[in-house]
């Protein structure tokens, strides 16, 4: 293909040199050594064109193709649509201009219709994401994406430091009750490496158990962790780089962060919350229930015991003060469910 545009360009270099030269008369005409100057202009223009060519036509074709291919599905459909738009409201704004007098009805329609079409498809490709979410919450669109893993409908779950850092996800995931890919970003690597530098020792053996998590999970079979470069290096806050990645893919985090938890919720993300997990599998007891619980300290209020549950809920023990450091069957009088999570209060059972 180059060597026939190559090919093209000397015979269009030649035709151009010998234009020249018989152009008005003769370029070089009453000269001495006409004919050899002549063909000495031919030749060189004949170089030039096989030279230049292909750089005035495939060459800045091809990086146009390479760059269009480049471009995600999303970013090229904002692109053409920015420009149509931007060329419509140029022509608008131009057909007052076109009935001015002179250079400038000629030529001022037709900068404002180039400024206008560049301009708007600039902004439209810069505010795709947003487009697009807008897009789907009214059902114009759905979302069809250029990762192999999510066209095959397996779930792209961002991960959050504090999942991590806590350490329960690992025995989850174990558990088979994590179905997806696991995505982490590079910059929550960096934050635990940060935390795990720290000088305060609880905040160090914070971060290095969230080290340790994350090399526990790319071990493991269950399921696969993908560490992705950050996303969006314009923003600067971890949460908001989340939000931002977890739009971009399956609209899921993983997280126990409470107020990322509720910046996602409101930006349409899917929040998976291992407290909330945690909490959903407790065992539901009713008011009448029995229970055996050791009475591990005094409560607050007079006369209370407090014990604890295997997997950590709070019982309150009516009269139990008196039974610290020992096994009691208690009966259930009622059920409390909190924020910080579930509280059972019982009273000895009689006889």
């Amino acid at each position: 293909m180059t060597r026939t545009i190559r090919l093209l360009g000397a015979a269009l270099g030649a035709f151009v040199g010998l234009g020249l030269s018989t152009a008005g008369g003769g370029l070089f005409t009453g000269v001495a050594y006409s004919e050899a100057i002549v063909a000495a202009w031919t030749l060189a223009w004949l170089i030039v064109g096989f030279a230049t060519l292909p750089y005035m036509t495939t060459v800045p074709a091809m990086w146009l193709i390479s760059q269009v291919q480049q471009m995600s599905t999303t970013e090229f459909v904002a692109s053409v649509l920015g420009l149509f738009v931007g060329l419509l409201l140029g022509l608008l704004l131009g057909l007052p201009l076109a009935h001015l007098d002179g250079p400038l009805g000629t030529w001022l329609p037709v900068g404002i219709s180039l400024f206008m079409g560049l301009g708007m498809m600039g902004l439209t490709v810069a505010k795709r994401m947003d487009l697009m979410a807008a897009a789907e919450n009214i059902g114009v669109v759905r979302r069809s994406s250029d990762d192999p893993a999510q066209r095959a409908g397996i779930p792209q779950i961002v991960v959050d430091t504090s999942v991590l850092i806590d350490g329960r996800i690992a025995d989850i995931i174990e558990s088979g009750f994590i179905i997806g890919n696991l995505v982490v970003g590079r910059f929550v690597i960096e934050e635990m490496q940060h935390i795990a530098d720290s000088s305060d020792a609880v905040r160090r053996n914070r971060g290095r158990r969230g080290l340790e998590i994350l090399s526990r999970i790319q071990k493991g079979d269950r399921n696969t962790v993908e560490i992705v470069d950050d996303e969006a290096p314009a923003i600067a806050e971890v949460d908001a780089k989340l939000v931002h990645m977890a739009r971009r893919r399956s609209r899921l985090i993983l997280t126990n962060d409470f107020n990322l938890n509720r910046v996602a919720e409101l930006q349409g993300v899917r929040v998976m919350n291992v407290n909330s997990l945690a909490n959903a599998v407790k065992p539901a007891l009713l008011p009448g229930e029995e229970l055996r619980v050791r009475v591990s300290s005094a409560g607050k209020e007079q006369g209370q015991g407090v014990g604890f549950l295997d997997d950590g809920t709070m019982v309150v023990i009516e009269n139990g003060a008196r039974l610290v450091d020992r096994d009691v069957d208690v009966t259930v009088t009622r059920v409390l469910q909190t924020v910080a999570g579930r509280m059972i209060f019982a009273q000895p059972r009689a006889g």
